[in-house]
Protein backbone atom coordinates (compact mmCIF):
# COMPACT_ATOMS: atom_id res chain seq x y z
CA UNK A 1 0.00 0.00 0.00
CA UNK A 2 2.82 2.36 0.87
CA UNK A 3 4.47 1.64 -2.46
CA UNK A 4 1.31 2.55 -4.35
CA UNK A 5 0.99 5.86 -2.45
CA UNK A 6 4.67 6.70 -3.03
CA UNK A 7 4.34 5.75 -6.70
CA UNK A 8 1.23 7.91 -7.11
CA UNK A 9 2.89 10.83 -5.31
CA UNK A 10 5.96 10.51 -7.55
CA UNK A 11 3.80 10.32 -10.66
CA UNK A 12 1.78 13.36 -9.56
CA UNK A 13 4.98 15.32 -8.85
CA UNK A 14 6.37 14.38 -12.30
CA UNK A 15 3.21 15.56 -14.05
CA UNK A 16 3.21 18.80 -12.07
CA UNK A 17 6.87 19.46 -12.89
CA UNK A 18 6.35 18.66 -16.57
CA UNK A 19 3.39 21.01 -16.87
CA UNK A 20 5.25 23.80 -15.02
CA UNK A 21 7.93 23.80 -17.70
CA UNK A 22 5.66 25.31 -20.33
CA UNK A 23 7.55 28.55 -20.85
CA UNK A 24 9.13 30.62 -23.58
CA UNK A 25 11.97 33.11 -23.69
CA UNK A 26 12.04 36.38 -25.62
CA UNK A 27 14.48 39.23 -25.94
CA UNK A 28 12.27 42.31 -25.86
CA UNK A 29 15.16 44.65 -26.64
CA UNK A 30 15.86 42.77 -29.86
CA UNK A 31 12.16 42.90 -30.74
CA UNK A 32 11.99 46.65 -30.14
CA UNK A 33 15.16 47.28 -32.14
CA UNK A 34 13.70 45.35 -35.07
CA UNK A 35 10.83 47.85 -35.27
CA UNK A 36 11.33 50.90 -37.48
CA UNK A 37 8.88 53.02 -35.48
CA UNK A 38 10.75 52.29 -32.22
CA UNK A 39 14.09 53.24 -33.76
CA UNK A 40 12.58 56.45 -35.15
CA UNK A 41 11.18 57.45 -31.74
CA UNK A 42 14.47 56.65 -30.02
CA UNK A 43 16.38 58.78 -32.54
CA UNK A 44 13.98 61.68 -32.00
CA UNK A 45 14.31 61.37 -28.23
CA UNK A 46 18.10 61.29 -28.46
CA UNK A 47 18.08 64.44 -30.60
CA UNK A 48 15.76 66.15 -28.13
CA UNK A 49 17.99 65.10 -25.24
CA UNK A 50 21.02 66.55 -27.01
CA UNK A 51 19.19 69.84 -27.61
CA UNK A 52 18.24 70.15 -23.96
CA UNK A 53 21.74 69.18 -22.87
CA UNK A 54 23.21 71.89 -25.10
CA UNK A 55 20.95 74.46 -23.45
CA UNK A 56 22.07 73.31 -20.01
CA UNK A 57 25.73 73.35 -21.03
CA UNK A 58 25.39 76.86 -22.46
CA UNK A 59 23.73 78.09 -19.28
CA UNK A 60 26.49 76.63 -17.13
CA UNK A 61 29.12 78.18 -19.42
CA UNK A 62 27.48 81.58 -18.90
CA UNK A 63 27.51 81.04 -15.14
CA UNK A 64 31.18 80.12 -15.31
CA UNK A 65 31.88 83.32 -17.26
CA UNK A 66 29.99 85.31 -14.62
CA UNK A 67 32.00 83.65 -11.88
CA UNK A 68 35.34 84.21 -13.61
CA UNK A 69 34.51 87.87 -14.19
CA UNK A 70 33.47 88.16 -10.57
CA UNK A 71 36.76 86.61 -9.40
CA UNK A 72 38.78 89.05 -11.49
CA UNK A 73 36.87 92.11 -10.26
CA UNK A 74 36.27 90.92 -6.71
CA UNK A 75 39.15 92.82 -5.11
CA UNK A 76 37.94 96.18 -6.45
CA UNK A 77 34.29 95.70 -5.35
CA UNK A 78 32.57 96.86 -2.23
CA UNK A 79 31.08 94.25 0.08
CA UNK A 80 27.54 95.09 -1.06
CA UNK A 81 28.42 94.72 -4.76
CA UNK A 82 30.26 91.44 -4.07
CA UNK A 83 27.22 90.08 -2.25
CA UNK A 84 24.91 91.15 -5.09
CA UNK A 85 27.10 89.45 -7.71
CA UNK A 86 27.42 86.28 -5.61
CA UNK A 87 23.66 86.18 -5.14
CA UNK A 88 23.16 86.58 -8.89
CA UNK A 89 25.55 83.71 -9.64
CA UNK A 90 23.87 81.46 -7.07
CA UNK A 91 20.41 82.39 -8.36
CA UNK A 92 21.44 81.51 -11.92
CA UNK A 93 22.89 78.18 -10.77
CA UNK A 94 19.62 77.34 -9.00
CA UNK A 95 17.63 78.35 -12.06
CA UNK A 96 19.68 76.07 -14.33
CA UNK A 97 19.50 73.21 -11.82
CA UNK A 98 15.71 73.57 -11.68
CA UNK A 99 15.51 73.58 -15.47
CA UNK A 100 17.71 70.49 -15.56
CA UNK A 101 15.44 68.70 -13.07
CA UNK A 102 12.36 69.87 -14.99
CA UNK A 103 13.68 68.35 -18.19
CA UNK A 104 15.83 65.38 -17.13
CA UNK A 105 14.22 64.50 -13.78
CA UNK A 106 12.03 61.54 -12.90
CA UNK A 107 8.81 63.29 -13.93
CA UNK A 108 10.54 65.64 -16.36
CA UNK A 109 9.72 66.63 -19.89
CA UNK A 110 11.91 63.97 -21.47
CA UNK A 111 10.49 61.19 -19.31
CA UNK A 112 6.94 62.28 -20.13
CA UNK A 113 7.69 62.35 -23.87
CA UNK A 114 9.44 59.01 -23.65
CA UNK A 115 6.41 57.46 -21.98
CA UNK A 116 3.97 59.15 -24.35
CA UNK A 117 5.80 58.07 -27.50
CA UNK A 118 6.96 54.59 -26.47
CA UNK A 119 3.85 53.34 -24.66
CA UNK A 120 1.89 52.53 -27.84
CA UNK A 121 4.88 50.64 -29.25
CA UNK A 122 5.40 48.74 -25.99
CA UNK A 123 1.71 47.88 -25.83
CA UNK A 124 1.88 46.54 -29.39
CA UNK A 125 4.90 44.35 -28.60
CA UNK A 126 3.53 43.06 -25.31
CA UNK A 127 0.18 42.30 -26.97
CA UNK A 128 1.99 40.34 -29.70
CA UNK A 129 3.96 38.38 -27.09
CA UNK A 130 0.81 37.62 -25.14
CA UNK A 131 -1.07 36.58 -28.28
CA UNK A 132 1.79 34.30 -29.36
CA UNK A 133 2.02 32.74 -25.89
CA UNK A 134 -1.72 32.08 -25.75
CA UNK A 135 -1.86 30.65 -29.30
CA UNK A 136 1.03 28.29 -28.59
CA UNK A 137 0.05 27.26 -25.07
CA UNK A 138 2.80 28.92 -23.07
CA UNK A 139 2.09 29.68 -19.42
CA UNK A 140 5.17 31.78 -18.70
CA UNK A 141 7.19 34.29 -20.73
CA UNK A 142 10.69 35.23 -19.60
CA UNK A 143 12.38 38.34 -20.99
CA UNK A 144 16.12 37.80 -21.21
CA UNK A 145 16.77 41.45 -22.08
CA UNK A 146 15.61 42.87 -18.77
CA UNK A 147 16.16 40.03 -16.33
CA UNK A 148 19.84 39.63 -15.55
CA UNK A 149 19.14 36.79 -13.10
CA UNK A 150 18.47 34.25 -15.83
CA UNK A 151 21.66 32.26 -15.93
CA UNK A 152 20.75 29.75 -18.59
CA UNK A 153 17.99 29.05 -21.04
CA UNK A 154 17.64 26.52 -23.78
CA UNK A 155 17.92 28.28 -27.15
CA UNK A 156 14.93 26.30 -28.43
CA UNK A 157 12.81 28.13 -25.82
CA UNK A 158 13.68 31.52 -27.39
CA UNK A 159 10.73 32.80 -29.41
CA UNK A 160 12.11 36.28 -30.20
CA UNK A 161 12.22 35.76 -33.97
CA UNK A 162 8.65 34.43 -34.05
CA UNK A 163 7.42 37.56 -32.25
CA UNK A 164 9.36 39.79 -34.65
CA UNK A 165 7.79 37.97 -37.60
CA UNK A 166 4.34 38.27 -36.04
CA UNK A 167 4.78 42.04 -35.71
CA UNK A 168 5.67 42.44 -39.39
Amino acid sequence: MKRVIVLLATLLASVTIASAQNYMVVNSQKIFQSMEEYNKVMTELEELTEQYQERVDEAYAQIEEMYNAYQQEKSSMTAAVRQTREDAIIANEKKVAEFQEEVFGQGGTLMQQRIEQLKPIQDKVFEAIEKYAEQNGFDLVLDIASNPTILYYKPSADRTEQIINQLK
